[in-house]
């Protein structure tokens, strides 16, 4: 048993048998992530401000009521992104952290839930921040392992309870010189006038019970050009800003958009592990119409209408003048077999919209996911015999797609040259002509099918054929 401890304070057993022999296949892995105050803070770190600023290349001191920070870039919204970890040299996913953000000229409140992957418990923080100066005002946090409350002020007060030693410990301390609090300050460095070379450092409050002091510096230590390609939205130009906590000793690596200055991915090195945050972009909508999620799923439900289908390929090997045509009798259907499946999509303007804009997508090795609910008015039916029977019931009247990929034996004729013949008249060469063999060439294919079907009215039984010719 190898227990190994690290950032989120997490554990991960590894149970193997027969000498490890078996390790890289069969395992249990235990996660018990217990988020600290000042990490969970980094991890969220989002550069979902927009800035637009004069650039610099000195070292600077960024502080609250600066110049360097412009707030007419705040977005408002909720966001989303997930938490990857690095184990046993894969990425595994192990939280997710939702983002509610809501700023005024009065203040900037940053709300945030924590959800472990395949748990129940949602550890929630709040942090406020003066709207115009940025100067923390109040934060809280709250989780299985502890409970905090700090204000600020003159004074820094409040109290911080650890659940698991059962001990509380009073916050009471001057305020020297501003700051920024922990948990808000990775929140503005998208609104910092980042350029290549740009370097600053930031004073930020972490507190920690047992620290001497809680007032450290986060060191931005260099600003550089990169690219983050999404899987929804393809390639960003990018600036990757890497900061240096001397609280924690740990690096972090933001890829924040040149354009909008938003946050792409936060990378995490600490105590030699490493950590991937990752935006969801739950707020991609390319969509021009709208989905009726009733209307659609009345379409696939409410009805009478059955559609009777049969799906099958048939192969073209044919040559001269009749190569790419599939004649009947020559070249034999061959039926998707038992189990296949087939999918219908009803042929809304929403679905169709979606088709077209996927197909542009996958030009370039992306894919449009559907939104919530759309997915779930898809139906699928499979082939129940060999000969490619299927069946769809309960339809409305409407226009539907049907969508079919499955396996047939493609053959192909080639044509090689095995010689030549010359010939004479009286002695005298007249030419030469190739003697050709001919041979079929067989193997394994796969043969899209796909087939637009009305219903007219609701009871109808239609049959289909959806076919192939290839």
């Amino acid at each position: 048993m190898v227990l190994v401890r690290g950032l989120f304070n997490f554990e991960v057993f590894f149970f193997s048998g027969f000498a490890g022999y078996f390790t890289p296949i069969i395992f249990t892995l235990m996660i018990n992530i217990h988020l600290t105050y000042r990490l969970r803070a980094r991890l969220l770190a989002s550069g979902f401000f927009l800035a637009a600023s004069l650039c610099s290349n000195a070292q600077s001191v960024v502080a609250p009521g600066g110049q360097a920070l412009d707030k007419q870039w705040i977005k408002n919204g909720v966001f989303e992104m997930g938490c990857y970890a690095n184990i046993g040299g894969q990425q595994m996913e192990i939280s997710t952290f939702t983002i509610k953000i809501n700023a005024d000229d009065k203040a900037l409140k940053v709300i945030t839930a924590l959800q472990v992957k395949g748990g129940d418990e949602v550890s929630i923080d709040t942090s406020i921040s003066h709207g115009q100066t940025f100067h923390p005002i109040y934060r809280s946090s709250n989780s299985k392992a502890r409970q905090m409350v700090v204000h600020y002020g003159k004074e820094v007060t409040g109290h911080y309870y650890d659940k698991q030693t059962k001990r509380r410990h009073a916050i009471k301390e001057a305020v020297a010189n501003n700051f920024f609090d922990s948990y808000t300050y990775p929140y503005l460095l998208g609104s910092l006038p980042l350029t290549s070379g740009y370097r600053a450092e930031l004073p930020v409050y972490d507190y920690k019970p047992g620290n001497a002091g809680n007032t450290k510096k986060a060191l931005i230590e260099e600003v550089k050009s990169n690219i983050y390609t999404s899987s929804l939205t393809g390639e960003h130009k990018v600036w990757k800003v890497n900061v240096y906590e001397e609280a924690t000793k740990d690096r972090y690596a933001y890829y924040i958009d040149k354009e909008t200055r938003r946050l792409w991915k936060v990378e995490i090195e600490t105590n030699g592990q490493q950590l991937l945050l990752v935006d969801r972009e739950i707020d991609f909508n390319p969509f021009t119409t709208t989905f009726d999620k009733v209307a659609t799923m009345k379409m696939i439900t409410g009805g009478n209408s059955v559609i009777l289908g049969v799906a099958f390929a048939r192969d073209n090997q044919n040559e001269g003048m009749l190569k790419g045509m599939a004649i009947l009798n020559i070249n034999k259907k061959q039926h998707a077999r038992a189990g296949t499946t087939v999918i219908l999509i009803p042929h809304t303007d929403f679905f169709k919209e979606w088709i077209k804009l996927n197909d542009a997508a996958r030009k370039k090795g992306r894919a449009i996911p559907l939104p919530d609910g759309a997915a779930g008015c898809i139906k699928v039916a499979t082939v129940y015999d060999n000969e490619g029977h299927f069946e769809f019931t309960n339809l409305t009247e409407g226009e539907y797609l049907l969508y079919s990929e499955f396996g047939y034996v493609h053959t192909s004729s080639r044509t090689e040259t095995v010689g030549y013949t010359d010939h004479y008249i009286n002695g005298m060469f007249q030419g030469s002509t190739a003697n050709t063999t001919t041979y079929n060439v067989s193997g394994n294919a796969t043969a899209v099918a796909k087939k637009t079907v009305t219903i007219k009215n609701d009871g109808d039984k239609v049959e289909v054929k959806l076919k192939k010719t290839l």
